[in-house]
């Protein structure tokens, strides 16, 4: 009896975390594809990492926390602009935070990787990694906290 008690209490635990079950990585087609090598060649490791492995930088990293000047920041992977200098915050994070993204140029997914449920951010374009967004931002605005890894942008300074 304690071997069948065993064998469901196991199957309980570990049958519900089956292949089958877990949702499929984002199977979008983008404008811009590069090969494996391609984005190797233009990206730096970390980039590659943030971009194309959905990594993570360190947080309090990235020299973009600290910019609040005038611009936009785009894809480091193909230049789409995802994110306006005046929508920027400082979360405290450790990550470029925005309150929201410039519409259409950022697209969402579901990552379920830490165990709980997160909404992941890509550039619509090229499909590169750029962080999560919480519901956890600035009240009086959005409400929202787009997490972006600085080294998943460059900024571009506003022409005077």
């Amino acid at each position: 009896m304690k071997k069948f008690l065993t064998l469901i209490a196991f199957t309980l635990v570990f049958g519900c975390n089956s292949n089958a079950q877990k949702k499929s990585k984002n199977n979008a087609t983008y404008e811009v594809t590069k090969t494996k090598e391609e984005w190797k060649a233009q990206l730096t490791d970390m980039e590659y990492y943030v971009l194309r492995k959905a990594g993570t930088e360190p947080a309090f990293s990235s020299p973009l926390n600290k910019i609040y000047k005038p611009g936009t920041y785009v894809c480091k992977g193909c230049n789409t602009p995802l994110f306006k200098s005046e929508h920027k915050y400082d979360s405290g994070s450790g990550w470029p935070s925005f309150d929201r993204e410039i519409k259409g140029n950022v697209a969402f997914s579901t990552d379920n990787k830490l165990g709980y449920t997160r909404t992941e951010e890509h550039c619509a374009t090229c499909g590169g990694h750029l962080g999560h967004v919480f519901n956890d931002g600035p009240r009086d605005t959005t409400g929202k906290r787009h997490c972006i890894n600085g080294v998943a942008l460059k900024f571009i300074p506003e022409e005077n």
